[in-house]
């Protein structure tokens, strides 16, 4: 079972500590204590729990105990009167041989392994889809204060290209663009909050909070690069044993292998020995279509013995099973394959969109200083009507695209981080009984 004890901090960027707002650590460790997804997959590992005791008790032995009683009356030489009797009666039955045996055993264990591991899977998708949304909330909250920062310089603008009218500096074209120019952003500003609380929600829809009992989660912190090395050809070789998804796949291909042979198993004989016993605690009590004193109860007598069966098979019916059973197990292998085949062209397609994020980020990063300067200077060449305001609103917009490129290219490097520590398997380190700890 997952404890919340063994959640350990991970990935990420130091945040600025806020006694309002929440961490990414914390809402990984809020989402793997209250999700409803990952309560109901530990339900489901109770449950199979159950169920591996359903396929061991093939090997148990079977006990009855019955404990008859009546009364005895009628006539028969040298006895008269009427005579009450109870007799207690045992069997015990162990079955010695049967061919299905072995794999229910193992089909108990690799019950409780699947859903282990479905656990496992549900988390790894929980926890990823909730990671996810922490940084579209900081990178939607950080594209609004980018516009309305821009919407209010645009605003000052248009306070000083109204003075400027006023003041007969400037002609009223001056003044209309650039009234039209700061109400450009105002949609803008609001489509990046409209994102915010859409990712807010999901935040919360990840958390287990209600939002209408609870206000939305704040994250705290703003949106940086986080640091990351590939290695693509060892990460590739460790995904491949720890992914809970590959595991999980692996898991179903030998539960259809067991199930076949379960099946299978109705070919052989089944040999089971019972040892029936029977208590009288007293003597002249006729058996039940008894015609003389020799088959009358004579006291107590434990009997053993040992049958077998072997069932006729009819046509198909444990043949088709067994078919059915193989087609099963065959289209599991086929799924493990495929998935263990897409790993490395996953892993590669993301270690190639890394490297073209941080090219494009570190191109924006330059372009950012350059436009910040360019805009700076406009801005004071247009306040003193040294410029005329088209070149402020071409120089601001350029400004604009720049920042706004640049926070795209983190989230983006963010997200490509977050898409690799999911397909390299780097979200959980496995302990030997199978619960995952957050790396």
């Amino acid at each position: 079972m997952i404890t919340t004890e063994r959640v350990i901090a991970i990935f990420m960027i130091c945040w600025v500590s806020s006694a309002s707002a929440i961490t990414l650590e914390s809402v990984l460790q809020t989402t793997l204590e209250k999700n409803p997804a990952i309560q109901k997959a530990k339900a489901g590992l109770e449950q199979a729990t159950g169920q591996r005791l359903v396929f061991r008790s093939v090997v148990w032995p079977r006990a009855e105990v019955g404990v008859p009683a009546g009364v005895q009356a009628g006539h028969r030489a040298g006895e008269s009167g009427v005579k009450g009797f109870g007799i207690g009666r045992g069997l015990l039955t162990q079955t010695l041989f049967d061919m299905a045996v072995p794999p229910s055993l193992r089909r108990g264990d690799v019950e409780v392994l699947i859903a282990q591991q479905q656990l496992n899977v549900t988390v790894v998708e929980q926890l990823h889809a909730a990671r996810l949304a922490f940084y579209a909330a900081l990178y939607n909250r950080s594209l609004e204060s980018i516009r309305d920062e821009q919407r209010q310089k645009l605003q000052q603008n248009v306070t000083t290209q109204k003075a400027r009218f006023e003041a007969g500096l400037a002609d009223k074209s001056a003044f209309t663009s650039a009234t039209v120019q700061a109400d450009e952003l105002v949609p803008q500003v609001e489509r990046a909050h409209r994102a915010y609380r859409e990712a807010q929600l999901k935040l919360a829809e990840a958390m287990a909070i209600n939002p209408a009992k609870s206000s939305l989660p704040e994250p705290e912190g703003e949106l940086e690069s986080i640091s990351m090395r590939v290695d693509l050809a060892s990460e590739t070789v460790a995904a491949l044993q720890r992914r809970a998804d590959l595991k999980l796949a692996r898991l179903f291909v030998r539960a259809a292998n067991e199930d076949q042979r379960i099946i299978a198993a109705d070919y052989y004989p089944a040999v089971v020995g019972s040892i029936p016993g029977e208590y009288v605690p007293v003597t002249g009590i006729h058996r039940q279509g008894s015609t003389s004193k020799t088959q009358d109860f004579i006291g107590s007598e434990i009997r053993e013995k040992a049958a077998y069966t072997w069932r006729v098979i009819d046509n198909g019916k444990v043949g088709g099973a067994v078919l059915k059973a193989r087609a099963a197990r065959e289209e599991n292998e086929l799924t493990c394959r495929k998935l263990e085949a897409n790993v490395s062209s996953e892993l590669s397609w993301i270690a190639n969109d890394l490297q073209a994020i941080d090219a494009r980020q570190s191109s924006l990063s330059t372009a950012s200083v350059a436009a910040e300067e360019s805009a700076r200077t406009v801005r004071e060449n247009v306040a003193n009507g040294l410029v005329p305001p088209l070149e402020y609103r071409v120089t601001e917009n350029a400004l604009l695209t720049t920042r706004s490129g640049l926070l795209d290219a983190v989230y983006q490097h963010n997200l490509a981080v977050a898409e690799w520590d999911r397909a390299s398997g780097r979200y959980f380190q496995f302990s030997d009984d199978t619960a995952p700890n957050v790396h």
